[in-house]
């Protein structure tokens, strides 16, 4: 998934940006409310992380401006404020999950693996397709009952695909969820990934048609 940080603590930033980089995620960090505010509005993020207390503009005011644009992208809190009332104003100004201050970092990518499946209408971690099995909250997958080791990007990869079985998704959206904008990405990064997979799993499991993108096939 992409994901867009918001937090003006460098040291819960830098934190919370590798640990979620090494779950395979891409993030993209900022510092301020109104650089929050315009970077949502690219459209490309599946969840955003939001701390309170920010500069320039409050989290809160960001997140009910947000919604009353209609920005329906879930939205984490990640926060020092701990009073029961501030959780009531976070949710009730259209968070979807809340997180206080110090958390673990193991929490916080299961609060976000949490989140991120109600759009998609799961409620379970395990997604079956034939003979492909991905676990998400292990973030395991088993081909055909057998474990497949995959890197972080490779598993990436394959959730995204996962996330909308039998479409087509182009190698520039596929960036997009694999790789943050400070991180670089070589010309053939997708190619190398899907070769992988495919090795791994099996040669059929992601079909490419030329014009159109990859997809991961239904049947598989």
């Amino acid at each position: 998934m992409r994901l867009l940080l918001v937090e003006d603590d460098a040291m819960i930033g830098t934190a919370a940006q590798q640990g979620l980089r090494q779950e395979g995620h891409a993030v993209d960090w900022v510092r301020d409310g109104r650089e929050a505010e315009l970077a949502v509005g690219n459209g490309v993020y599946d969840l955003v992380l939001l701390d309170l207390g920010l500069p320039r503009r409050d989290g809160l005011s960001v997140l009910r401006s947000l919604r009353e644009r209609g920005e329906r992208v879930p939205v984490v809190i990640i926060t020092a404020r701990d009073a029961v009332s501030d959780r009531v104003a976070g949710l009730d100004a259209g968070a979807d999950d809340y997180l206080v201050k110090p958390f673990d970092l193991d929490e916080l990518a299961a609060r976000v693996r949490a989140v991120a499946r109600r759009p998609a209408g799961r409620a379970e971690s395990l997604l079956r397709m034939g003979d492909l099995e991905i676990d998400a909250a292990a973030r395991k997958v088993r081909w055909r009952g057998r474990e497949v080791a995959l890197s972080a990007r490779e598993y990436a990869l394959l959730e995204a695909l996962a996330d909308r079985p039998g479409a087509f998704l182009t190698r520039a959206q596929l960036e997009e969820r694999l790789y943050g904008w400070d991180e670089e990405i070589a010309s053939n990064a997708v190619e190398v990934h899907i070769h992988a997979l495919r090795r791994k799993l099996d040669p059929s499991i992601i079909r490419n048609v030329r014009g159109m993108g990859y997809s991961l096939v239904r049947e598989a």
